[in-house]
């Protein structure tokens, strides 16, 4: 029997997207190497391996469930994703006094920083100012507790050290993966559900709906500035945004640009991101945008010519400008430049379009980031 593996997280099956996706996908592929049990929000897509649904953000909610899993399911580690699960495992555990047990944290963000930096760009500042010193005390809280950290970028140490100034004496930096329906693309055979707007390149951007933070909202925001900006070359370009409904704009809206609303089934979601010609990440510096390496990624998988702001590659530092995709200044019209510009001349750029595909092909699968960290899962539980 292999080790037992409780993972704790925020994984919620009615929004796979964003949060959903680290501990879905590390989970399915780590059942490989251990027994594992899934305790999320909602846990009902969990089909490889048993799994709890809390359905609260509750904090007293996550630390009674955990020490249920802990007192029935007697896992050798717990690998709490994101800060709130950490917190509540790092309770259980001391509460149970569960010594057998190994605590692994993972931040898939660094949300202080996150809010700290949308702190003047938000309705509420004073309301975000708040979960900032929240989640800058929780955060501080599983950091000094000695907890061994994986980190879902290289940019999370850094914060890490400077704004507590410490650095874990364990800490692995594991990015985020892709799925293998973006991976291959030669089985993807379907009508083009663009071709509509054709001759015109399809320029997407995902931006769903997400709990707490907005980030996406503010992409958006900018992807319609950008639309108007080079709206009379609408027989050239057509912008096509994923997660949104067009009743959800209060602002006037180009002729250039179509919502498309949330797409439930993955078949239908694969296929709009397959058949777009053009990937944008258009977030500002007051965006911290995490959870855009999430589409990145996907974007890179699927061979698409990505246009990106320096803030939409935070954490993917490993990919660089005329060398996998197009990295912008900040401006709107920086970016319809650089948008208008790979229209234009798409078939130059697809050189770097098959770079990054192959950097994520080698590096970025969900199956080589879940051996990486049941290798370091492993190492932890030895010691």
């Amino acid at each position: 029997m292999g080790k037992r593996l409780l993972i704790v997280s925020t994984l919620d099956s009615s929004q796979p997207f964003g949060a959903f996706t680290r501990p879905f996908y590390l989970g399915q592929y780590l059942t490989k190497d251990f027994d594992v049990f899934q305790l999320g929000l909602d846990c009902s897509s969990v089909k490889y391996a048993p799994s709890i649904s809390i359905g609260t953000r509750s904090l007293k909610s996550y630390i009674q469930t955990i020490e249920k899993c802990i007192d029935e399911f007697c896992p050798d580690i717990v690998y709490a994703q994101e800060t709130l699960p950490g917190l509540a495992a790092l309770i259980a555990l001391r509460l149970r006094k569960r010594r057998n047990s190994s605590l692994v944290l993972d931040f898939h963000t660094f949300s202080a920083y996150e809010y700290w930096m949308r702190l003047f760009s938000v309705a509420n500042p004073f309301k975000e100012f708040v979960q900032c010193v929240k989640t800058y005390i929780a955060q501080g809280i599983l950091i000094f507790s000695g907890s061994p950290i994986i980190a879902a970028g290289d940019s999370i140490p850094k914060l890490i050290s400077q704004w507590y100034g410490k650095a874990p004496d364990q800490i692995y930096s594991i990015g985020n993966g892709v799925t293998e329906d973006l991976l291959n693309a030669e089985s993807f055979l379907s009508k083009d559900p663009y071709q509509a707007f054709r001759p015109a390149k399809i320029v997407v951007l995902i931006a769903p709906k997400t709990f707490q933070f907005p980030s996406n909202d503010m992409s958006v925001s900018m992807t319609i500035e950008i639309a108007k900006h080079i709206e009379n070359y609408q027989e050239k370009i057509h912008f096509v945004v994923i997660g949104r409904d067009s009743s959800d704009i209060s602002e006037p809206i180009p002729s250039n640009i179509s919502f498309l609303g949330f797409l439930p089934k993955r078949e239908d979601f694969v296929k709009h991101v397959k058949y777009a010609d053009i990937a944008l990440l258009p977030f500002s510096k007051q965006a911290v945008a995490g959870g855009a390496r999430n589409k990145a990624l996907d974007y890179f998988a699927s061979r698409k010519l990505v246009v990106s702001t320096p803030e939409g590659l935070r954490g993917l530092e490993e990919f660089r400008h005329l060398e996998h995709l197009l990295v912008t200044g900040y401006s709107t019209e920086e970016v319809a430049n650089t948008v208008l510009d790979a229209a234009s001349n798409f078939d130059k750029y697809q050189s770097i379009v098959d770079t990054a595909y192959t950097l994520i092909t080698e590096k970025y699968s969900w199956n080589a980031r879940a051996h990486n960290i049941a290798q370091i899962l492993m190492e932890v539980n030895r010691s």
